[in-house]
C-alpha cells in the first residue's frame, strides 16, 4: 500500500444484481473489518483461500492488507453500507512486471461479482503502475475463482502441480477484454434500471391535495394511465389524494416501494432521499429544480449509500409503456402512444416535442427518461436498456452533455449495429468553448469533439428536432438503401425540379436511366411523359401508371432509392385516382426505401397506412432527401466492417513515458517541449522528422548547416525561445539560405530581433516540393484526445480545413480522416500530379494517434507543416505541450 494507492479514487460500481458498492483502497483503520471478514468465513471457503482452514491466516492477512505501505503492493476492497464484502490485493514484490494477485469475498455473497469487479479495478491499477501480469495459486477444486479468471476476458495460462493450479493473466488491453467488461456492465446496468422502469411499487412525495402541482400531476398521469403495481402518496396532510392511498411519510408505506418520485420543495430533496434509502426504496425519480452544490452533493452521496439509482434532479419524468406495466410517471400535457423508440433528452421541452411528434408519427414510445441534470442514469445507460428490452427498435437522444464519451462511443457502435441511433446535436455555434492555446486547440471546437463522435459510433446526428423526426419516420418505415442514387417520380415538372435539387444538395446522386428503363417507363406513362431523372409522368398519370411507374424503377438495378413528388390535379381527382394510394399498396414487395412529397401537406412529415406498413410522407423536399441521406449514411457504415487497431512497431511507450517524466519533474506546471525533447519523444514513437540540428551560436549555426546541406546546399534556420508558437508570424524563419555568409547572417538577424529571447536556432535542410498539410492532437478533458488533420502551412487558420476523429484511431478511422478534408483530391493525384504516399500518411497518423493514446500528460500537439510526398510523409516543425495530468481509465465499471 502506496501513497499512489491511498490517493486513487473512491468509485462506486454496480454488482451482476444492479446493487451498488463502493471501491476503494484499503486503509489502517479497515484491519477489524477484514480480520472479520475472514473469521465470518466458512472452514470450507477458508481451506480454499488459505489452502487450510487455520484461523490465524486471517488475521495475517489483515495485517498485510493494513500494514506499513510498500512499493508494489495494492489492496483494494469493496463496501455496501460500510460493510466490507471483499478484498483484492496484488503483489510485485516491490520489483518486476508481474505481480502475484489474490481475492476473498464474504461469504453469502459469491455469484454477484464481488470478485470480478474488484479484480477489474486491480486491473486498472496494474496497468497505471506498469505491471503486465497477474499470477494466482488456487486449489484445482476451487472452480469458483478459476471460472473468475477464465471469464475476465483476458489471456489466461494454467499450469496444474498437483492438487494446486498457477494461473498466469496477461494484462493486455485486448478487445475481448472490453467487450467482456461491458458486457458485464449492461448486465448490471440492466438489473439496477429494473425497479426504476419496472417497479412495483411506486410512492409519490409531494402531491399535493389542491390542483396546479407537479407532484400532483405525475400522480394523476400515473393512477389515470392504469399503472399496474402499487401507488402511494407521500402527504402527511391527507389520507388519499385523486383516490390514492396518502401516508404521512415514506416509512409509514405498508409496502416499500421501489421508485419514489420526490416531487418537494430542493431544500427538502436529502433529507427525504435519506429516509427513501432507509427504508429500502431502490430508485429515485426527483424532478424538482434548484439545487444548490450542497443539496447536490447529500443527494448523491445518499444514493450512492443506499444503493438508489437516480433520474435527474430538474426533470420531466420518465414513462415505460411495457404492455405488461404501465409507468407514465411525467408532466407532460399528453399521453405518449406506446411503441417502439426509446427517448432519453435532458430538455423537458425537447422531451415534450419528441414524445408529441413520435405519438403522432404512429412510432409511439417504448421508454422515455428525462435526464435532467443527470447526477446518475445517462444516455449510456438507457442505450443499454434499449438494447436488452427486447422492444425498442428505434433511439432517440438529446444530450447537451457527455459524462463519459469514449465508454458512451463504445456502447453507442454496438448498439447502433442492432437499432438505428439518433440524436440532435446541440450547441453548435458555442464558439465559447473554444480553447485558445494554440491553432490546434483553436481548430478543435466542441462541435467537431461531438461531430467526430458521433461520426465514429455510427450515430445518426441531425441538426434539429423536426430534422431528427423526419429521419426517425423514414429509418422506421423503410429498408435501408444500398446507396446515394435516388431517381425522382413527379406528376408536376416543377416539383420534381425542387426533389432533384434537394436531393444534389444532400449529397445524393440523380443517375440518368438506361435505355432499356427507358422502353419499360414510355410503355407504362401516358403520352407527353418526361423520361429523364427526374422523370415526368404528367398531370395526366393514373394511379395505376404510377404503380407501375414506380415498380419498374425499383427493379433497376442503379437505383437505390425512390422519390415520389406529387402535386393535387383536378385531373386525378376527375377520374377518382389517388396518386398517393399507388405508393401505399403493396410496399412488402419493394426492398427498396420509397418517400413521398406532397406539398401541399400541412404537417412537415407523416407516415402514411400502406398494406404491412407505412410510408414517409414530406412537406417539403429537403426534408425527404435529408432523410435519404442519413439512411444512406447509416446503411454504408452497417456494411463496413468494424475497424481495427493496426499494429506499430518501433514505439517504445517505455522511454515515451520517461521523457515526460523527466520533462515534468524539471517543470512541475507543464509547458511546450523545446525542440530536442520534442524531437526525442516523436523519435519514440517512430514518427518521421526532418533531419535538423540545434545551433545556439553562430559557429555552432556554420558547422551544422554543413551537416545538414543537401544536393542543393540549401538550408532553413528557425529561432526558439520558450513560449514561441508562430514562428512564421513572429518572423522567426529564413528560408533558402546558402552559404556560410547567409547562415551566419540570419543568425544575427534573429539574435538581434530577439535579443534576451532568443535561446538558439533549429537548422533544417529546405523541403522538396509537396502538399503542406496539418496533423495535431488536442486533449479535451472530457472526451479524451482528438486527431485532427488537414490543410497546413499559413493557411491552416484561415482556410480551416480541418477533419476531427477521436483516439486512438482504427485503420477505418485514418482512412476516414484523410479523405475528410476538402484538400484531399491534392493526395491522390489532382490535375495531374503523383498522388502523395497515402500508407506513410496514414502511419503518421496512426502513431500521433497512439502517442495521444498512450500519455494523457499530451494536452496538445501540432505538426505543421507535415510536407505530403510521393515518396513519404515527413514532419517539418512540431510543437508539443504536456501538463501534469493522471491517467483514467474510461472503461473502468463505475458509476458517475
Amino acid at each position: 500500500m502506496t501513497h499512489e494507492t491511498l490517493s486513487r479514487p473512491t468509485v462506486h460500481a454496480l454488482l451482476a444484481d444492479g446493487t451498488t458498492v463502493r471501491v476503494r483502497p484499503v486503509r489502517p483503520g479497515d484491519h477489524d473489518q477484514l480480520h472479520g471478514l475472514y473469521e465470518e468465513m466458512s472452514p470450507e471457503n477458508l481451506r480454499l483461500r488459505f489452502f487450510g482452514a487455520a484461523r490465524r491466516s486471517a488475521e495475517m492477512a489483515a495485517d498485510r492488507a493494513c500494514g506499513t505501505p510498500r512499493p508494489g503492493y495494492r489492496a483494494l476492497l469493496a463496501e455496501t453500507k460500510g460493510q466490507v464484502i471483499g478484498l483484492a490485493e496484488y503483489d510485485t514484490g516491490g520489483t518486476g512486471t508481474t505481480a502475484e494477485i489474490s481475492i476473498a469475498v464474504a461469504d453469502g455473497l459469491h455469484h454477484r461479482g464481488v470478485g470480478t469487479l474488484l479484480v477489474e479495478h486491480l486491473v486498472s491499477a496494474a496497468r497505471a503502475e506498469g505491471v503486465t501480469a497477474f499470477t494466482a495459486d488456487a486449489l484445482s477444486e476451487n472452480r469458483e475463482v478459476l471460472r473468475l479468471f477464465a471469464d475476465l476476458g483476458l489471456r489466461t495460462a494454467r499450469r496444474f502441480e498437483g492438487p494446486e493450479v498457477r494461473c498466469t493473466i496477461e494484462l493486455d488491453e485486448s478487445d475481448a477484454y472490453l467487450s467482456a467488461v461491458e458486457e458485464r456492465g449492461r448486465s448490471a446496468d440492466v438489473a439496477s434500471l429494473e425497479p426504476l422502469l419496472r417497479p412495483k411499487a411506486v410512492a409519490v412525495i409531494g402531491a399535493g391535495r389542491r390542483p396546479g402541482s407537479v407532484g400532483r400531476a405525475i400522480l394523476h398521469h400515473l393512477h389515470s394511465g392504469r399503472f399496474d403495481g402499487r401507488l402511494f402518496a407521500v402527504n402527511p396532510s391527507a389520507s388519499a389524494i385523486l383516490g390514492v392511498p396518502s401516508h404521512p411519510s415514506v416509512a409509514a408505506l405498508p409496502v416499500t416501494p421501489d421508485l419514489a418520485v420526490l416531487a418537494v420543495p430542493a431544500a427538502l430533496i436529502p433529507e427525504i432521499a435519506e429516509e427513501c434509502g432507509k427504508s429500502g426504496v431502490r430508485a429515485l425519480l426527483v424532478v424538482t429544480a434548484g439545487l444548490d452544490a450542497d443539496q447536490a452533493r447529500r443527494l448523491t452521496a445518499t444514493c450512492r449509500t443506499y444503493g438508489m439509482r437516480l433520474v435527474g434532479p430538474n426533470c420531466l419524468g420518465i414513462c415505460h409503456t411495457d404492455p405488461n406495466l404501465s409507468l407514465d410517471a411525467t408532466f407532460a400535457a399528453g399521453r405518449p402512444l406506446p411503441g417502439t423508440a426509446g427517448v432519453a433528452v435532458q430538455s423537458g421541452g425537447v422531451g415534450i416535442a419528441l414524445l408529441d411528434g413520435l405519438s403522432r408519427l404512429g412510432i409511439g414510445v417504448s421508454s422515455f427518461v428525462s435526464l435532467g441534470d443527470k447526477y446518475d442514469v445517462s444516455g449510456n445507460d438507457m442505450l443499454q436498456w434499449w438494447e436488452s428490452d427486447g422492444r425498442t427498435d428505434l433511439a432517440l437522444l438529446h444530450l447537451e452533455s457527455f459524462g463519459n464519451p469514449r465508454a458512451f462511443s463504445r456502447t453507442a457502435r454496438r448498439v447502433t449495429r442492432r437499432i438505428p441511433l439518433l440524436t440532435v446535436d446541440a450547441g453548435r455555434t458555442d464558439a465559447g468553448r473554444r480553447a485558445a492555446a494554440s491553432h490546434t486547440a483553436a481548430a478543435a471546437t466542441r462541435t467537431m469533439t461531438r461531430g467526430a463522435l458521433f461520426t465514429q459510433a455510427g450515430i445518426t446526428a441531425t441538426r434539429s428536432v423536426g430534422e431528427l423526426l423526419e429521419a426517425a419516420a423514414l429509418l422506421h418505415s423503410q429498408p435501408l438503401p444500398d446507396g446515394a442514387r435516388v431517381a425522382v417520380v413527379t406528376n408536376a415538372g416543377g416539383a420534381g425540379v425542387l426533389a432533384a435539387d434537394a436531393c444534389a444538395e444532400a449529397g445524393l446522386s440523380l443517375p440518368p436511366p438506361t435505355p432499356q428503363l427507358v422502353d419499360d417507363l414510355l410503355a407504362v406513362l401516358p403520352e407527353g411523359a418526361a423520361v429523364g431523372n427526374p422523370v415526368d409522368a404528367t398531370a395526366a398519370v393514373t394511379e395505376e401508371e404510377l404503380a407501375h411507374c414506380v415498380d419498374r424503377i425499383m427493379r433497376h438495378s442503379a437505383v437505390d432509392a425512390v422519390l415520389v413528388a406529387l402535386v393535387p390535379t383536378a385531373v386525378a381527382a376527375a377520374t377518382g385516382d389517388d396518386l398517393v394510394r399507388a405508393l401505399t399498396r403493396g410496399p412488402a414487395r419493394r426492398a427498396k426505401p420509397v418517400a413521398v412529397i406532397r406539398l401541399e401537406q400541412a404537417l412537415p412529415v407523416e407516415l402514411l397506412p400502406a398494406d404491412g406498413g407505412t410510408v414517409p410522407s414530406y412537406a417539403e423536399p429537403q426534408a425527404a432527401a435529408r432523410a435519404l441521406a442519413h439512411a444512406g449514411r447509416r446503411a454504408a457504415w452497417l456494411a463496413r466492417p468494424a475497424g481495427t487497431l493496426p499494429t506499430l512497431d518501433g514505439v517504445d511507450t517505455t522511454r515515451a513515458h520517461a521523457v515526460v517524466e523527466t520533462y515534468l519533474e524539471a517543470h512541475p506546471d507543464g509547458g511546450w517541449l523545446d525542440p530536442r525533447t520534442c524531437a526525442a519523444l516523436l523519435d519514440c514513437y517512430g514518427i518521421p522528422q526532418s533531419p535538423w540540428a540545434w545551433a545556439e551560436t553562430e559557429d555552432d549555426a556554420v558547422l551544422a548547416a554543413d551537416r545538414l546541406r543537401g544536393a542543393d546546399g540549401r538550408v532553413v534556420m528557425k529561432g526558439h525561445w520558450p513560449g514561441l508558437l508562430h514562428k512564421s508570424a513572429e518572423h522567426a524563419v529564413h528560408l533558402d539560405l546558402r552559404g556560410d555568409a547567409q547562415i551566419r547572417a540570419a543568425f544575427r538577424d534573429l539574435e538581434t530581433r530577439f535579443a534576451g529571447l532568443l535561446t538558439g536556432v533549429l537548422l533544417q535542410p529546405l523541403a522538396d516540393r509537396g502538399t503542406e498539410l496539418f496533423a495535431g492532437v488536442v486533449q479535451d478533458e472530457v472526451f479524451g484526445p482528438l486527431v485532427l488533420f488537414g490543410l497546413g502551412g499559413t493557411a491552416t487558420e484561415v482556410l480551416a480545413d480541418h477533419a476531427a476523429r477521436l483516439a486512438p484511431l482504427t485503420d477505418h478511422d485514418v482512412h476516414d480522416l484523410i479523405t475528410a478534408p476538402r484538400c484531399a483530391p491534392l493526395l491522390f493525384g489532382a490535375n495531374g500530379a503523383r498522388p502523395a504516399d497515402l500508407e506513410r500518411l496514414e502511419q503518421l497518423l496512426l502513431r500521433l494517434s497512439r502517442m495521444a493514446s498512450d500519455l494523457p500528460q499530451l494536452a496538445e500537439a501540432d505538426f505543421n507543416p507535415v510536407l505530403a510526398t510521393p515518396g513519404g510523409a515527413t514532419v517539418l516543425d512540431a510543437r508539443v505541450r504536456l501538463v501534469p495530468r493522471r491517467p483514467q481509465d474510461p472503461y473502468l465499471r463505475r458509476l458517475r
